[in-house]
């Protein structure tokens, strides 16, 4: 694919895929489209050769490609769709000084001051009911309908020298002036619903569209590159699938609030739809996990151009020099499937970087850290390197996804062949 293309589906993607629910929304629209069959985990699954996928709570997905002659080995690659963001609370509208505002809860570790004085749409699920039936809807507003004012700097003098933002007090978004107006009648109105919400999983969301910036347009300024960027570069990867390894895809929810979900990585999600995979083609599981590779793609941070001080004294990351290959404690790289990866990097002419942390900061856990505890095979942690990580507007190096996406398409075009103790790549 063309970079100038890839970019400005990329770009595309993002302005879309604007929470968890919408992400995999777009995700399971490419995947009818190109044929690939829905399973519901409900039903009795039959499996032959051909693409699948499969969708739990709405905001997971994990597709898989059997190919014709597959062997005993899963490609796996995982991705997580959710992002820092302000969840709504239940019954949430109230008034104050003639002021229309809906109370919020941080969905992840937000930077709070990012989000103030930007325009937020409302995108998620919400739950209908009629006649005692229920339906779920996956909805964005995609028009900005909310705002949170910051306070000026002649009312808060030390705005700029000590900025305490109280989440309880200063997040609150305003939507109106108009002190009738009711949410739940305005979701009905503008989407037409029939029936009574009952509930819903909503999210307030920075609703700026995407931009290249630099002298060769070579940056990516955008809302919810982390973790966007690597579910992109990961589902078109993967849709170029060619090993006779048996492809997975994997894109999680809540990993900005600790995966300990039903569809989170730390969930047996992965491992049960595994599982079903191997008795519907009478695999042996333990020996096929034995033969197997996941990849962990989630982004990590790049020198600061500003605060150089945060960074280690080696393993730095500069934009566009290469995808980060994340080496830390707590992460799932060794050496063994490193160098394997590496050798793929070098074969597709993917540029790599090894990142690492300064020893007194902290790093977030892995989505392969965590499925690992269900699901034990060789992992890796990958990435691309950005800035202003968990903004309502993030920075990253646009060469770099390319790098990444690259790279999971040459993985997913390999046999990776362990022999008793070599290892043997067939490049497809």
């Amino acid at each position: 694919m063309k970079e100038e293309k890839f970019n400005q589906e990329l770009i595309n993607f993002i302005t879309n895929a604007t929470c968890a629910f919408t992400t995999i929304k777009e995700l399971k629209k490419e995947l009818e489209a190109k044929n690939y069959t829905y399973l519901e985990e409900t039903d009795k699954w039959d499996l032959k050769k051909g693409n699948y996928f499969t969708i739990r709570n709405d905001a997971t997905l994990i597709a898989f490609h059997i190919p014709k002659n597959f062997i005993n080995a899963f490609n796996i690659c995982t991705t997580h769709c959710d992002n820092p963001s302000l969840a709504l609370k239940p019954n949430g509208q109230y008034t104050k000084n003639d002021y229309v505002k809906y109370n919020i809860m941080p969905y992840g570790g937000l930077l709070n001051y990012a989000f103030l004085d930007r325009p937020l749409s409302l995108a998620g699920r919400i739950i209908i009911e009629k006649n005692n039936t229920f339906q779920k809807q996956i909805i964005d507003l995609k028009e900005p309908i909310a705002i949170i004012p910051s306070v000026a700097i002649h009312q808060n003098a030390k705005a700029n020298t000590n900025l305490d933002i109280n989440m309880q007090t200063d997040m609150q978004p305003i939507l109106s002036v108009n002190t009738k107006a009711n949410l739940n009648d305005f979701l009905k109105k503008s989407l037409t619903i029939d029936g009574q919400i009952k509930d819903y999983d909503l999210f307030f969301y920075n609703c700026e569209k995407p931009c290249q910036i630099g002298y060769q347009k070579e940056l990516l300024a955008s809302p919810r590159i982390d973790n966007l960027t690597s579910v992109f570069a990961g589902f078109k990867a993967f849709l170029k699938a060619k090993s006779n390894a048996i492809s997975v895809y994997v894109s999680f929810n809540n990993e900005e609030i600790g995966s300990l979900t039903k569809e989170g990585a730390e969930s047996s999600f992965l491992l049960d739809i595994l599982k079903r995979i191997a008795t519907c083609l009478n695999l042996d599981l333990a020996k096929t996990l034995a033969n197997s590779f996941i990849v962990s793609c989630d982004n990590t941070h790049a020198i600061h151009p500003n605060h150089p001080e945060y960074m280690d004294d080696t393993g730095n990351l500069k934009l566009n020099q290469g995808l980060a290959i994340i080496k830390e404690i707590n992460s799932t790289t060794d050496g063994y499937f490193s160098s394997i990866f590496k050798k793929i990097c070098d074969k597709c002419g993917s540029s790599y970087q090894d990142a690492t942390i300064k020893n007194d900061c902290q790093s977030g856990s892995t989505l392969s850290g965590l499925s690992l505890r269900h699901v034990s095979i060789s992992s890796i942690d990958i990435g691309i390197s950005q800035l202003a990580m968990h903004s309502s507007y993030e920075l990253c190096g646009l060469k770099d996804i390319t790098y990444l996406y690259k790279a999971l398409e040459l993985f997913y075009q390999t046999d990776i062949i362990i022999d008793q103790k070599k290892t043997k790549l067939i490049f497809h």
